[in-house]
């Protein structure tokens, strides 16, 4: 994997992280829950995972609309 690939990865699980972070402040304990099932810990942390959410097109607000969406399935299934 290119180290460029592997950055804009990892720049896209952080982007990610933050939203939730940041829109979900009042439920955070819920939303750090959320990244360490999704992503996995340690050893089995995956952050290509977070690449689901992200648009073919790069529009922001359209990954960061899939990944609200998904947050709000998990925490209503």
């Amino acid at each position: 994997m290119g180290l460029g690939n592997k950055h804009r990865q990892i720049v896209t699980a952080e982007r990610c992280k933050h939203h939730l972070r940041e829109k979900y402040a009042d439920r955070l304990s819920l939303v750090e829950e959320f990244i360490h099932e999704f992503e996995g810990t340690e050893k089995n942390r995956d952050i290509l995972r977070w690449s689901l959410f992200v648009d073919t097109m790069g529009v922001e607000h359209e990954t960061v609309a899939r990944l609200d969406e998904y947050f709000m399935q998990w925490l209503n299934p």
